[in-house]
């Protein structure tokens, strides 16, 4: 006989208290006590004061680059590393709270400081063939430090204390630290006061393991600015007048356009007269690279920022704050001229490792960019400009006019740019045109989509040396690249990195629009091909870029261009002549594009040549090219294909599982957990709320690629939906029937109340699960914030970590019917074992699939999944163990309580004691 209710508490269920242990050793150990007294080391500088309100703004307390001194001798290279790294920090407010004291505001952060380097040696045992290998690496130096202090808004004063650790990048070895940090950071700054100085002390014993010399610090604030500098730009600006037109932007981007400037490398050329040691704003060191960081913009499209300038050995460091190798600017946007004007100061009074002398001054240095509208194959640049000296031929620190052009253009597209073709006559000379294609029945990309033009290669020189590149297309025919690639120059890590990139830029595509015949077959193109061979170390690594133009044809997949590059660094450097002072143009590029519907495996190669004589200064062996873009893609629709062919029968079979339970006794309709019945309908309606379309690329464009999954990818896209909207309805009617039987169950009252017991114990384990879930979230947000800026992740947001989360909770779908039946002790068979056990496997099998998937097939981006999506559950090595092994224990219990009882799964002395049963007297 059914009982009403099981007296248990769900505060004392066992899933309840780990979830609260959990939860309390995680907050617990998220802010570990500081044991160092404040007052001691600081009062003097900024008295202690309570904290009262917390302050939601602390961006003004951010130096996220830096450069620093001393440390010795923790922070120092090695001998036996070989080389030295820039030293950088980076300190970071997290929390802020105005005090009693007015003016007095506490500071609760973390600063980071990257040192030297140190040799490291381990051993390993390879796995293919058992050997034991000894090996040694070199690895980076950092020191860590969570600090609490006060800083005073009328002196410009902070001084914090806290704790740390220095570690190796290796992450195998670690060294407990304690310190002081004083910094002058004023309230406001223009551009004489915008650095940040300070010392950071070592409280730990001299003679001490631990113990480091006083470090001196120095960084570009990003506080609140006052320009002081625009006349005085706009006056530089206006002597230099222009020769060819620029792009003009409205208003409204002046920001959003200049913003994009920030991490841009740009090369620098000294000209071909540069012989004096007054070459460039440093002198005799003639710097290859620049680029532009921490760019503050008014609406009016006032900016300030700081120049970096870097050397080829330095070029992977490029942005880092190194004072004797940075100015700092500032100007503004002059829509008439439609080019920025700015004023840059250097930075002086260095004396060896001393920093506390430095400040702004010298601002003599004019410089100024724009946007040019007509590119050409030796101007492919976005960005273009030029720095220069205000100072006479004869003063101290004058230098010649000195050009930079950007180098792996983050831009994107700008409006109104055109392509001028110049080498179409020399093309003609060199490439053959041949219509007949050696491969029968291919089809080639027709030349009216860029991203099927873009293709990725392997690339292998004369020294066996191979190494990745890209091809961009700037332009088919009359038609730029309206979405170029915003990454430009990178170092590639996956084949899924170049072709299947973001999304949103794909979206953005669409066929382009040209006044050519529909059936053309022969197109004028330029590209931009980019790719670095390696170096003796990764310091030394020197990319090439090659802007080239050409004519494609969509018959045989040929493209045939000549090209032009600057000579290599090394080569240009070796002459002792200006950088960069003359262009190589003459090279020829041959390659075969893969076709549309290539065989797997197949591979198709071409040649970047040299047409100079071998005695010739910049004659280069010829590099071969080997394509691979569509190798992939082939290799992804297939897998898509199937994956679709999943979802289909998934949500079939769960549809004939569902009509097996409308089947199933249907006396015992009330006995189901209308909590159950309602997570399921949720896990079928939302996915039509947010537009179950979304799983799939969204462009109708014919020549995508990922359209061109045997010609049925559309049709599938609608089964899919009309099986989802099938599966929804079927759930939902399951819920109508068990709510209506439920309801004329007058009789059992007590089945109302268990559900809702089985309903508060439920949602108490969600919204534990849900704080978690976004305590976790919260943490790793915090952690990526502390990495180092090169690892470059994408950070999940709240949404979709909750979304992940709420997969979890699908997979759980039996959780509410076990409660249920607890508290209702029934042994009722209340689920068919095919409803209850096939909709567990179908919940198990993605998570097989997603083990398998990730071990036959190239890793993609998760909106190329389009069965076991990332973002629409758990899947990880751990969860697709525990997920499968829930559902089995879940499904396990529920035969258990319909078959002994719905409370038998739980210890004796939690069960209700058994009714007394008659005895009969003898």
């Amino acid at each position: 006989m059914a009982s009403s209710a099981v007296r248990v508490s769900p505060f004392l269920s066992p899933p309840s208290i780990l979830l609260l242990f959990l939860t309390f050793l995680t907050f617990s150990s998220s802010s570990p006590p500081n044991e160092i007294p404040y007052a001691y080391h600081c009062n003097s500088i900024v008295p202690e004061s309570i904290p009262t309100r917390l302050l939601v703004h602390s961006s003004s307390f951010q130096l996220p680059h830096g450069y620093f001194s001393g440390g010795r001798p923790l922070l120092d290279s090695d001998s036996t590393s070989g080389r030295s790294t820039s030293r950088s920090f980076r300190f970071q407010a997290e929390h802020l709270h105005q005090t009693q004291n007015t003016g007095i505001i506490h500071v609760r952060g973390t600063l980071i400081l990257h040192g030297g380097n140190t040799r490291t040696q381990g051993n390993y045992t390879d796995s293919m063939d058992g050997s034991f290998i000894h090996y040694t690496s070199t690895v980076w130096k950092e020191a860590t430090f969570d600090l609490t202090g006060f800083w005073s808004e009328s002196s410009g004063k902070l001084c914090m204390v806290g704790r740390g650790f220095l570690k190796h990048a290796a992450g195998d070895s670690s060294l407990d630290l304690s310190a002081v940090l004083k910094l002058n950071y004023p309230k406001k700054s223009n551009i004489t006061t915008s650095l940040v100085s300070g010392t950071i002390e070592s409280l730990d014993a001299t003679s001490g393991p631990n113990h480091f010399s006083s470090i001196q610090i120095l960084a570009y604030a990003q506080k609140k600015y006052e320009y002081t500098m625009i006349s005085q730009a706009n006056k530089s600006c206006s002597r230099h007048a222009l020769d060819e037109e620029s792009v003009a932007f409205d208003s409204n981007s002046y920001c959003p356009r200049l913003r994009r400037l920030a991490g841009q490398f740009f090369r620098l050329d000294y000209g071909s007269d540069c012989s004096s040691p007054n070459c460039g704003p440093f002198g005799a060191s003639r710097e290859i690279f620049m680029s532009l960081n921490l760019i503050q913009c008014t609406d009016e499209g006032k900016l300030h920022f700081y120049m970096a300038f870097s050397d080829v050995n330095k070029h992977p460091n490029n942005g880092l704050f190194v004072p004797e190798k940075s100015l700092v600017a500032e100007g503004f946007w002059d829509p008439s001229a439609n080019r920025l004007c700015v004023v840059a100061c250097r930075i002086l009074h260095i004396q060896g490792d001393s920093l506390a002398t430095a400040s702004v001054g010298d601002c003599t240095i004019g410089f100024s960019l724009r946007f040019p509208v007509v590119l050409s194959i030796k101007s492919t640049s976005s960005a273009v400009g030029h720095i220069w000296s205000e100072k006479n031929a004869s003063g101290t620190g004058y230098f010649s006019k000195v050009s930079f052009s950007s180098f792996g253009d983050n831009f994107g597209f700008v409006p109104g740019l055109k392509y001028k073709y110049t080498r179409l006559d020399t093309v003609k000379n060199f490439c053959v045109v041949n219509d007949v294609a050696k491969l029968e029945k291919r089809e080639y990309p027709d030349g009216r989509s860029f991203n099927d033009m873009k293709f990725g290669f392997d690339t292998t020189n004369s020294d066996l040396k191979n190494t990745w590149g890209q091809a961009t297309p700037i332009s088919v025919g009359e038609m730029q690249h309206q979405n170029a690639d915003p990454r430009g120059y990178v170092t590639l890590v996956s084949v899924d990195e170049i072709y299947y990139g973001d999304i949103n830029s794909y979206r953005a595509t669409s066929p382009l629009q040209t006044s050519v015949k529909t059936k053309q077959t022969h197109w004028n193109v330029s590209y931009k091909m980019s790719y670095t061979f390696r170096g003796s170390t990764p310091y030394e690594d020197v990319p090439t870029e090659i802007s080239a133009e050409g004519i494609y044809n969509a018959n045989t997949g040929k493209l045939c261009m000549v090209g032009c590059q600057y000579p290599s660094y090394a080569f240009a450097k070796k002459q002792g002549k200006g950088v960069n002072n003359t262009m190589d143009c003459k090279i020829l590029i041959n390659v075969q594009l893969p076709p549309l519907n290539p065989e797997f495996g197949e591979r198709f190669n071409g040649k970047i040549e040299s047409t100079r004589e071998k005695s010739d200064p910049l004659f280069f062996n010829p590099v071969e090219v080997s394509s691979y873009a569509f190798v992939g893609t082939a290799q992804t629709v297939w897998r898509m294909d199937i994956e679709i062919v999943m979802v289909v029968i998934s949500l079939t079979l769960s549809c004939i599982f569902i009509r097996m339970q409308f089947y199933h006794l249907k006396k015992h309709f009330s006995s189901m957990s209308i909590t159950m019945l309602v997570v399921l309908t949720l896990g079928h309606m939302i996915p039509l709320m947010l537009n179950f379309g979304a799983l799939f690329y969204k462009n109708h464009n014919p020549h995508n690629f990922l359209y061109r999954s045997s010609g049925w990818l559309e049709a599938n896209e609608v089964i899919v939906r009309v099986m989802t909207m099938v599966a929804f309805l079927l759930h939902f009617r399951l819920l109508q029937v068990a709510w209506s039987s439920r309801s004329a169950e007058e009789s059992k009252k007590g089945l109302w109340v268990a559900e809702k017991r089985a309903l508060i114990l439920c949602l108490s384990l969600y919204l534990a699960g849900g704080l978690i879930a976004w305590f976790v979230h919260t943490r790793s947000y915090e952690i990526r914030q502390h990495s180092p800026d090169y690892l470059v992740e994408r950070q999940h947001s709240l949404l979709e970590d909750l979304i992940t989360y709420c997969g979890l909770i699908l997979d759980c779908f039996l959780l509410p019917q076990i409660i249920f039946n607890i508290f209702w002790n029934s042994k009722d068979k209340a689920l068919n074992p095919f409803f209850y056990v096939g909709t567990t496997i179908l919940r198990a099998v993605p998570h097989f699939y997603d083990v398998y998937r990730a071990h036959h097939y190239v890793p993609h981006l998760n909106w190329s999944y389009i069965y076991a999506r990332h973002d629409g559950d758990l899947y990880s090595t751990g969860w697709n163990i525990i997920i499968p092994c829930q559902g089995v224990l879940f499904a396990f219990l529920i035969y258990l309580q319909q078959r002994f009882g719905g409370d038998h799964i739980l210890p004796k002395r939690f069960r209700k004691p058994g009714e007394y049963e008659t005895v009969v007297s003898p």
